[in-house]
């Protein structure tokens, strides 16, 4: 890969300088400001001391949430999904009325 797919980000005031595809650059960074929040909110909780171990909270607690929002599809989408599902509904629908209206010609 070439230089051009480096992509640096700044996680808890630490550059990291990743190699991506290009077409995942945006989803790197938005994933690396993320976690670069949920660190800052356990260092800032002064509960936990040390980067190796805000980073170890911080990947149990994303964990957490992922598992539990797997076991709660319909919450973790907050309605997108049923939304998505209505627009594919409305898509299968105008395809087969195109394709009605199209043998009826």
């Amino acid at each position: 890969m070439s230089s051009s797919n480096n992509v640096t980000v700044q996680i808890l005031d630490k550059e990291y300088s990743i190699i991506c595809p290009p077409e995942e650059r945006n989803n790197l960074v938005s994933a690396a400001r993320y976690l670069d929040g949920k660190m800052r909110e356990i260092r800032s909780s002064g509960k936990v001391i040390g980067a190796d171990r805000i980073a170890v909270m911080a990947a149990l607690n994303i964990t957490h949430d992922l598992l539990h929002r797997q076991d709660r599809p319909e919450v973790a989408a907050g309605g997108t999904t049923r939304e998505e599902v209505r627009d594919l509904l409305e898509r299968v629908d105008q395809a087969l009325s195109d394709d009605t209206d199209t043998k009826i010609s």
